[in-house]
């Protein structure tokens, strides 16, 4: 799987080794035992809900999960019992809670993979996900996940929020993805795809001649879909539920049969380019949730996150990794007659 790195320049160093990684304590039965931890809150912490500290303290366990605990009355705050999940910390509050493995928890171990290691520094990781890995553990995938990978990969993703995952791709979506290394990385790649300075570009071949203009901007709000809860649907101007999803689109190249798109994401809705492209009447290739069906021998949704532009979460200097789409994709595009260089989006 080729790829290519343009304007880097960071050396790369060791991370050492973070405190206060699950190591679950396990009964004479086998069965992983509840633990107490105990922390001080940070100055960077001061003033948060108790639950965000809580899930920033211990990122193994969900946020909805340690609100279960406090309200259980296994949280004490400035030693005494608090089950208000909204209740505020301030520095050098006093934080226990009593920790009882769910699935979740126990699926956070190291498990050594291959990882195809795109640019990496003592803060930040670059990635060239293949399709076929799941990103999280979640229920039916609690093991094998590329954070499972992190964790093997470096000592200190045992300290991070979801191992330093900052935003995710679809199981069956290929291309980069940025991992923060360190704490100040992960805070600041998260500001960063919030304040939409990180620019992500995928390509995507989807059914269909394209009959709009060559560059469209789609600004359609994406919400669950109320017949469907495996879906994401878009929502009309009048819904609650929607929230607010901007794709750019530009076609390519096209075909009686199919057509060749850049899409840029401007948010980071769940399959926002999948259900943008399904409500244009192109659904891709391959994506059956969203009525695309398999052709030229890909039976995945054929998309890919081909290039990142983002500055360094540490360093600032300017960053622009560009990643060749895989050999299944590829293939397909060769059979569908469409032509694609990847001079075009320069």
């Amino acid at each position: 799987m080729a790829t290519e790195i343009i304007s880097t320049g960071c050396a790369a160093r060791v991370q050492p080794a973070a405190e206060g990684a699950w190591e679950a304590e396990f009964g004479d039965d086998g069965l992983a035992q509840a633990q107490q931890r105990r922390f001080a809150v940070p100055l960077e912490m001061h003033g948060w809900r108790m639950d965000r500290a809580l899930a920033q303290l211990v990122p193994e366990f969900s946020r909805a999960y340690l609100q279960q605990l406090v309200a259980e009355g296994e949280v004490l705050l400035r030693e005494v019992v608090w089950r208000k999940p909204a209740a505020r910390v301030a520095v050098g509050d006093c934080l226990q809670v009593t920790l009882r493995p769910t699935l979740q928890a126990q699926a956070f171990v190291p498990q050594a993979m291959a990882l195809d290691v795109v640019y990496e520094d003592a803060d930040l990781l670059v990635i060239n996900k293949p399709a076929g890995l799941v990103v999280h553990p979640a229920p039916g995938n609690w093991s094998g996940t590329l954070l499972n990978g992190l964790l093997a990969h470096h000592a200190g993703a045992a300290g991070l929020p979801r191992a330093g995952i900052v935003h995710r791709l679809d199981k069956e979506t290929s291309g980069l993805m940025l991992v923060g290394k360190s704490q100040v990385a992960v805070q600041a790649l998260v500001r960063a795809i919030a304040a939409r300075t990180v620019k992500r570009q995928y390509l995507a071949l989807a059914h269909g001649r394209w009959l709009g203009a060559p560059l469209q901007q789609v600004d359609q709000a994406i919400g669950r879909d109320s017949r469907n809860r495996l879906r994401m649907a878009v929502h009309g101007p009048d819904s609650s539920s929607g929230k607010t999803a901007q794709t750019t689109l530009q076609v390519l190249d096209s075909t009686e049969q199919a057509c060749l798109l850049a899409c840029q994401l401007h948010t980071g809705r769940t399959h926002q380019i999948r259900v943008h492209c399904a409500w244009l009447g192109h659904a891709l290739v391959g994506d059956v949730l969203y009525g695309g069906r398999p052709l030229w021998g890909l039976n995945r949704q054929a998309l890919h996150a081909a290039r990142l532009r983002l500055q360094h979460p540490t360093g600032g200097q300017p960053l622009d990794f560009k990643a060749q789409a895989p050999a299944d994709f590829l293939a397909a595009l060769a059979q569908s007659g469409l032509r694609y260089n990847g001079a075009q989006w320069d």
